[in-house]
């Protein structure tokens, strides 16, 4: 776009669409129109290059990917098209000189709240690298009216009220009502025999039905011209509103069908701790696959006859387990709709799905309630319950008489559907997302599965756009980069590498280093103005932002904190660098002991930071609402990078690959993609402690973990602990916290400290204390933040979609040439 930027035409569009849109002169534009037309302007360039990508498309007729996965954690958009458009800068000017800042307006725009955690960040990245190597993909998910929740602190607690994103709208979006599905829930299967075709036929009736409405918004490639699509499904009523129930006096009715529809598409998760929200959960999951099958199977048919070649145009990658409803729908389609025979059915479907597994705990594998399963999607629960019983035999054929393989492995048993088996046994890959992860899918959570058809399994280590969490989160370090090596590792992160050259460079060290903290200067002015509290940018940033689940382990995190501000205030005489602990994180709404931690975080907070005896030599963050706008200034200021999760419990991580490639130095166990970031940069520059995973899993193999030991015999330990329950950090209240110290010596509910705190605690104090030490020769520090950042290259998220072109989905990339005159 840079080529063709021309300045005083975008200038005077931004003045046309205020004008247009609000009826008002730039002058009398508030920030959030100004958004709003600098927006609708660079939708303008896109929708061409969007409609260039579709006319290719419909040429070359290419095998298309469905990227179908529950969240896309897209954050925001207008700064990242630019970026991708290559007219970041000009576009900057442009508004400079019309007197408007672009960082502001940029702030005009909220985070759009489609996803969550990793999970949805990686299907970001995902697109963005597709886009840019010039794969052509949709990913489908759903449109969330409210995201999960936008995160408050009030008084130390987890507050969740809506995020309420789309109530200026989102300009980047198109709604496609012509593409419009309708899904069905509910009611009963009749069965009624054809004469002609001499078998039966299977109609659903007396259900509930909504009608699937798509939403489309561009996804941009990198100064290629392609711009694929994002497709979210919205839910609306078939017929809105009722009048003759209305009329009648029954106005529950007359908005049933409204509710229905509304529900569906107001939470991303919503609480499933009860019945009700396990129902909606598995109402969406079926709704936004249901819609998006149904639309790749239309979208084949508008150009094909033969419906058995279907994989060899489509491809459904299955992010998690949550989309593996699409196997019974796209066997439903088939068998119902397109009359197959269940064999050529099950053959196109087998060669279709894929499924991405993204945990290693076999609790958090997705399972439904037969009950719940079958009253709710009665036509794809039979087919289910044939899938397994075929699936069954086959298992029976291979284990004659062995009851406990069949205890594993079937997709229904013990009055559940087992979504992660089910996605095993259909999809033609199942792989993981780092190399440690995956051997552990192998040999313990999937072992089975692995034993009787290894060549499925396969392993894709994840990755991060570099385009997004370094080109545009961290624009000095960007620029620093280029104007040493040039811009080629903006499209080919290895080339990165040749910043090593720098490393022992006094000057370079020196520029990084200055840079930095510029950066942090730049997040401590965010933390003034969000939470009230002054940080030291000469400070040690210790960096700790992720979703807050417990095997992660914040826990360790803040009481690790406590033991060191106890430290300090017994023996003062000591040398102690300052340091500014930083958390970010939200908790499942449900998820109390998470959001307890929270509440301790933030208390511990609030007595540290209150303590003029200490003279700030530490500083305890909670930054509110983590989400990815807020996580670009976090990665680029941190300095120490937290990645302390139970061995063998992180599938991969990602936190921790965009804070190396921004210079942090990763402090953390051998644990998801941390075993490859140490393997990159070298253990001499990262900071490595605790159990290893293979230990960890012989613990628990062996129940002979006694969390008590450490208790008992380590007075550091013990005294840390009481100070949850002897009211230090909780105004004198001595049972608020008890449930995390019960959680780590007495639990009820299975094993004390399952994550492993205790037996962890002495070598990660020892370890963080090492970093800190560290960071106080400068020169070393430097040296060793460079070599993190230039050995990023293999975390490029570039790299993991060639390995999923090359050994799953087998696309090829297309190339586009605009010629904006076409389109007049």
């Amino acid at each position: 776009m840079d080529k063709h930027f021309d300045k005083e035409r975008f200038k005077e569009t931004v003045r046309d669409n205020v004008r247009n849109l609000f009826r008002k002169t730039l002058k009398e534009a508030t920030q959030q129109q100004l958004f709003q037309a600098v927006a609708y302007a660079v939708k303008d360039v896109i929708i061409d290059n969007w409609m260039a990508t579709q006319q290719v498309m419909d040429e070359e007729d290419p095998k298309i990917l469905y990227y179908m996965s529950m969240e896309f954690l897209m954050g925001r958009a207008l700064g990242n098209n630019l970026i991708n458009l290559t007219a970041y800068k000009e576009v900057k000017e442009a508004l400079s000189e019309m007197g408007f800042d672009l960082n502001v307006i940029e702030d005009q725009e909220p985070d759009a709240a489609l996803g969550n955690g990793g999970l949805g960040r990686l299907a970001a990245c995902f697109l963005d690298s597709l886009a840019t190597l010039g794969y052509p993909a949709y990913g489908c998910g759903i449109r969330y009216r409210y995201g999960m929740f936008r995160q408050k602190i009030e008084n130390g607690y987890q507050v969740e009220v809506p995020d309420d994103w789309l109530r200026n709208g989102n300009p980047f979006e198109l709604k496609r009502p012509e593409y419009a599905k309708i899904v069905r829930f509910g009611g009963y299967v009749r069965v009624e025999y054809d004469e002609q075709t001499h078998s039966n036929r299977f109609i659903q009736e007396n259900y509930q039905s909504v009608r699937a409405v798509p939403y489309d918004i561009p996804v941009v490639g990198y100064n290629n011209n392609m711009v694929n699509t994002l497709r979210v499904w919205d839910a609306e009523a078939i017929n809105d509103f009722q009048l003759d129930s209305f009329d009648k006096g029954d106005y529950q009715k007359a908005v049933e069908q409204e509710n229905l529809a509304r529900n569906i598409v107001e939470v991303l998760y919503p609480n499933d701790n009860h019945y009700a929200g396990k129902e909606l959960r598995l109402k969406q999951q079926y709704f936004f696959i249901s819609a998006s099958v149904q639309e790749a199977v239309a979208k084949y048919k508008r150009k094909h006859n033969d419906i058995h070649k279907f994989y060899e145009k489509a491809t459904f990658q299955m992010n998690d387990t949550h989309p593996t409803v699409a196997v019974a729908e796209l066997m439903r389609i088939l068998l119902d709709e397109e009359g197959l025979g269940w064999d050529e059915a099950w053959e196109i479907t087998t060669k279709t799905v894929a499924y991405t597994n993204h945990t290693i705990m076999a609790e958090a594998l997705e399972k439904w309630p037969i009950e719940l399963f079958s009253r709710l999607l009665p036509r794809i629960y039979q087919i289910v319950e044939e899938i397994n019983r075929r699936f069954i035999a086959q298992v029976q054929q291979r284990y004659p008489g062995n009851q406990d393989k069949i205890a594993k492995m079937a997709v229904i048993y013990d009055g559940q559907v087992r979504m992660a088996n089910l996605a095993i046994v259909a999809g033609y890959s199942v792989n993981g997302v780092a190399k440690l992860h995956t051997e552990i899918l192998k040999k313990q959570t999937l072992k089975d599965f692995y034993e009787m058809m290894p060549e499925k399994f396969n392993n894709k280590t994840n990755g991060i756009t570099q385009r997004r969490f370094l080109l545009h989160g961290n624009q000095l370090l960007a620029d620093w980069v280029t104007d040493h090596i040039g811009d080629e590792w903006i499209t080919d992160l290895p080339q990165i590498a040749k910043m090593k050259l720098y490393a022992d460079d006094q000057k370079a060290r020196q520029e990084f280093m200055n840079i930095k903290y510029q950066n942090k200067v730049r997040l401590a002015k965010y933390i003034k103005e969000h939470n009230g509290i002054d940080v030291d940018p000469r400070s040690v940033f210790d960096v700790q932002v992720k979703r807050l689940h417990e095997y992660k382990r914040q826990l360790m995190n803040i009481l690790d904190v406590m033991y060191l501000y106890r430290e300090l205030k017994e023996h003062p005489e000591r040398p102690f660098y300052p340091v500014t602990f930083i958390f970010g994180a939200k908790a499942a709404a449900g998820y109390r002991r998470a959001k307890l931690t929270i509440k301790l975080i933030n208390s511990v907070a609030d007595v540290i930071n209150n303590d003029q005896s200490i003279n700030g030599k530490i500083k305890v963050v909670f930054i509110e609402d983590y989400r990815v706008s807020n996580a670009e200034l976090i990665f680029a200021a941190a300095d120490i990078s937290e990645q302390i999760s139970t061995a063998s419990k992180e599938a991969s991580g990602t936190s921790n690959m965009k804070l190396m490639l921004n210079g942090a130095l990763t402090l953390g166990t051998m644990d998801g993609a941390n075993v490859e970031i140490v393997q990159e940069v070298g253990e001499e520059n990262a900071f490595i402690f605790g159990l290893s995973s293979q230990e960890v899993i012989d613990h628990e193999n062996n129940h002979d973990y006694d969390p008590t030991y450490y208790f008992n015999n380590d007075p550091d330990i013990r005294t840390t602990l009481m100070e949850l329950i002897n009211g230090k950090y909780s105004g004198g209240d001595m049972e608020l916290f008890r449930e995390l110290y019960d959680s780590l010596l007495t639990t009820k509910e299975g094993p004390a400290d399952q994550y492993f705190i205790l037996a962890d605690f002495k070598s990660y104090d020892a370890a963080r204390k090492k970093a800190i030490e560290y960071y106080q020769s400068q020169g070393d520090w430097a040296k060793s933040a460079i070599l993190n950042m230039a050995s990023s290259g293999k975390f490029s998220s570039d790299r993991t979609i060639q390995e999923y072109v090359r050994d799953i989905w087998k696309l090829e990339p297309i190339k586009i040439t605009v010629d904006p005159e076409s389109f007049e």
